[in-house]
């Protein structure tokens, strides 16, 4: 299960890293789809509904530390605070 978690977070991380660089905004589009579904997919592993396709994820600077990554994920039907912490479950907190 940690490892699980782990691969997760260092893929959240991965993604933070690529939209921040100005070369690769072209393909932000793309890569915040993927986080998206990403995102919805675990949380719909632990029971939470995300209908549809995800429509959108956005990280919460003013929320995220550095070993915290907040996303507000937005689904058809609800959206979503989700906090990630490394070797711990994710906290998640409906918005909607």
């Amino acid at each position: 299960m940690y490892h699980a978690y782990r691969k997760i977070f260092l893929s959240a991380v991965a993604i933070v890293t690529a939209l921040g660089n100005p070369s690769n905004h072209r393909d932000a589009h793309a890569v915040e789809e993927t986080t998206a579904e990403m995102l919805a997919a675990h949380i719909r592993r632990q029971g939470y509904r995300c209908g549809g396709p995800p429509l959108s994820a956005v990280r919460d600077a003013e929320r995220s530390k550095p070993d915290e990554a907040v996303w507000v994920l937005k689904c058809t039907n609800v959206t979503y605070r989700l906090t990630l912490i490394p070797d711990m479950a994710w906290k998640v907190e409906q918005l909607e």
